[in-house]
């Protein structure tokens, strides 16, 4: 689907390689983004590879906005 020239502007960019977002994605697509347990541990390792600390209050805030289905369905809507 992407090819390594992709993952290797995303890791320019990033500091993040192709490895980390393989298994990032296979979390995702794999777990329960109604499971709470699985839902911290995306936003965790989000909050390490961005280098972006995440409160308790902004996780719950996420989590509670995913369980409930109360994603945006415009990304300009995310922010």
């Amino acid at each position: 689907m992407f090819g390594d020239n992709f993952f290797k502007k995303v890791e320019n960019k990033t500091n993040v390689d192709k490895d980390t977002i393989l298994s990032l994605a296979k979390k995702i697509q794999d777990g329960n983004m109604k499971d709470e347990k699985t839902l911290k541990e995306v936003i965790n390792e989000l909050s390490n590879l961005t280098g972006k600390p995440v409160t308790k209050e902004q996780e719950e805030k996420i989590i509670n906005t995913i369980v409930n289905d109360n994603i945006p369905k415009g990304i300009d809507k995310m922010f």
